[in-house]
């Protein structure tokens, strides 16, 4: 019989993807007010692996990710879902995005994304959110899995999720509640 223990805190990962590098400032500072400060944030990232968001959003389209400090509950994971829509409509053009924000959370063991959208392979939580199970951690490095964004393939995006991985690590060993 398994028994039911309380999951380890996560790390809250953030992406963004803007059609114009100046409005990042006005999404970090809306990021900040609902999450505290992060403690990493990405160089500029390319991204060109869909045409998904040219009609709604232009070109060219430009990548930013954040990790941020505090540690998360990942039951907390779809409220900070609508909180970044919120974010994404608050800052909306003739009923256009211009950012699109899609939160995250890392383990030692993985990286599940937050999305609106059911699929085949992802887990409904509440609210209408549902959980993506992106990477797995195994071997030293990330890995994608069959349905993984091609973008988080990138080497970049890898690059920084191990980065905040180890930071990660560093905090569960310094946390009491680890």
């Amino acid at each position: 019989m398994s028994i039911p223990q309380r999951p380890k805190p996560a790390k809250l990962i953030v992406g963004c993807i803007v059609n114009q590098k100046n409005i990042i400032e006005k999404v970090a500072e809306d990021l900040c007010a609902c999450f505290g400060q992060p403690d990493a944030i990405s160089p500029w990232l390319s991204f060109h692996h869909t045409d998904y968001y040219i009609p709604e959003m232009g070109w060219p389209l430009f990548r930013r990710m954040f990790a941020f400090n505090d540690l998360i509950g990942q039951d907390s994971i779809p409220a900070i879902k609508l909180s970044t829509n919120r974010i994404e409509n608050s800052l909306a053009r003739d009923k256009r995005r211009c950012v699109n924000i899609d939160p995250g959370y890392l383990l030692a063991e993985h990286f599940v994304l937050a999305t609106g959208k059911n699929y085949s392979h992802r887990i409904y939580l509440q609210h209408g959110i549902y959980a993506d199970l992106t990477l797995i951690f195994q071997k030293g490095k990330f890995h994608p899995l069959d349905w993984t964004y091609p973008d988080y393939t990138e080497e970049g995006i890898l690059v920084f999720l191990g980065s905040a991985r180890r930071k990660y690590l560093w905090q569960m060993r310094r946390s009491p509640i680890s």
